[in-house]
């Protein structure tokens, strides 16, 4: 069994499922996976696929899990009272192998948002399973590569904050494991934390993440289309009251968001996460739009996460030094980092309330629907 308990996901789900459940109880969501690596076969593996997702639904979260959850500031008691009764519902998921494989999640948005990333984890660990199993000569090279990664970050020039983000894209939970423990012996003082709950709650460390790509396209349905980042950005301030004041900028792309992301929404968030685009000329308009507005962008953070390495963290981090603060959330290349390319997989929102929604990504490949007229249409009305 790959997934062992709820609290192994990332904490966003968490945090977007409290706006949920206060906010949005009713509403319904669809997610589609999709693959950016061509040429793999995941109908190969759909049985054990279904499988371990059978048997993630057989989780609850044990009271001992519930407690920690009750020692982070920004989750309400309410919140916290439902969690005790959650399970996930094995027929929100679907999944088919002709003429290509398909997996879809739908149902009850509070329901079916935590199953994003156990989903990507299985099927990652299956994949990995069958086609680059674990061998000793492996496991040397990961460690091998792990180890370098410490020494990079020990001798940089530049200070690296940064996150571990690997769940979703993770060789295995095993892997993880190995991969979080040692940075926290090698790295202390440049591990801000890790997103993977249940390791953040097992090292003592603190759980890092603020709002997903779903969060702002579910309010594309959710409130008028061009003001849906916009209320989706003020709903968060009001949930949490200026905790995890991190925006994401790339559900409909840097133009679009820097237009909503006016005075107030600027001052009100800490700083802006950054997950798809040239990070360079992306950190540049970041700056450059704090100052039009009057605010030290030096008292703010870039947040970078988009299929980063320890050396471009290092390019970004110098190029923005005393410029703006910078952090890093890294994942596949921390936690899937062998002798083969590892699958580039996604599973994102497509549906709200039965009605389409999309993220128009800042690079080429990146942006998620299955929807061309609403597609058409979203670019239509943010230009």
């Amino acid at each position: 069994m790959i997934i062992q308990s709820l609290l192994d996901t990332d904490l966003y789900k968490f945090t977007m499922q409290q706006v949920v459940f206060h906010r949005f109880p009713a509403a319904t969501a669809e997610y589609l996976f999709a693959s950016r690596s061509p040429g793999i076969d995941f109908g190969a593996i759909a049985d054990e696929i279904r499988a371990e997702v059978d048997a993630l639904c057989t989780l609850r979260l044990a009271p001992s899990e519930i407690a920690y959850l009750r020692t982070i500031p920004y989750f309400r008691g309410d919140y916290i009272d439902q969690m005790q009764s959650l399970t996930l519902s094995p027929d929100a998921v679907t999944i088919t192998t002709e003429p290509h494989f398909e997996m879809r999640i739908r149902g009850n948005w509070y329901q079916t948002i935590l199953f994003e990333v156990p989903l990507l984890a299985i099927v990652n660990e299956v994949y990995c399973r069958h086609n680059y199993p674990p061998t000793p000569e492996r496991r040397a090279e990961g460690e091998r590569r792990l180890a370098q990664k410490c020494r990079m970050i020990r001798q940089s020039d530049v200070p690296i904050h940064l996150s571990e983000f690997g769940t979703r894209r993770r060789y295995s939970r095993d892997w993880q494991t190995i991969v979080i423990d040692t940075l926290a012996a090698e790295i202390p003082g440049s591990l801000q934390g890790t997103s993977n709950v249940s390791d953040a709650r097992r090292l003592g460390i603190t759980p890092v993440g603020t709002m997903g790509h779903e969060y702002l396209q579910a309010f594309q349905v959710l409130a008028p289309l061009a003001q849906s980042q916009r209320n989706g950005l003020q709903t968060w301030l009001e949930e949490f009251h200026g905790a995890l004041g991190i925006a994401l900028s790339d559900v409909i792309g840097i133009d679009a968001f820097l237009a909503d992301f006016d005075l107030t929404l600027a001052k009100a968030y800490d700083g802006v996460r950054q997950d798809s685009g040239d990070p360079i000329a992306w950190g540049d308009r970041l700056i450059e739009h704090y100052r039009a507005q009057g605010i030290d962008p030096r008292t703010k953070v870039a947040v970078f996460t988009d299929s980063l390495t320890i050396a471009r963290a290092q390019e970004i981090a110098r190029y923005f030094a005393k410029r703006i603060r910078t952090s890093f959330g890294i994942g596949t290349h921390l936690t899937n980092d062998f002798d083969f390319d590892a699958p580039q997989i996604v599973i994102k929102m497509v549906r709200c309330n039965g009605r389409p929604v999309a993220k128009l990504s800042d690079s080429p490949g990146k942006s998620i629907s299955d929807d061309e007229t609403y597609l058409a249409h979203m670019r239509k009305v943010f230009g």
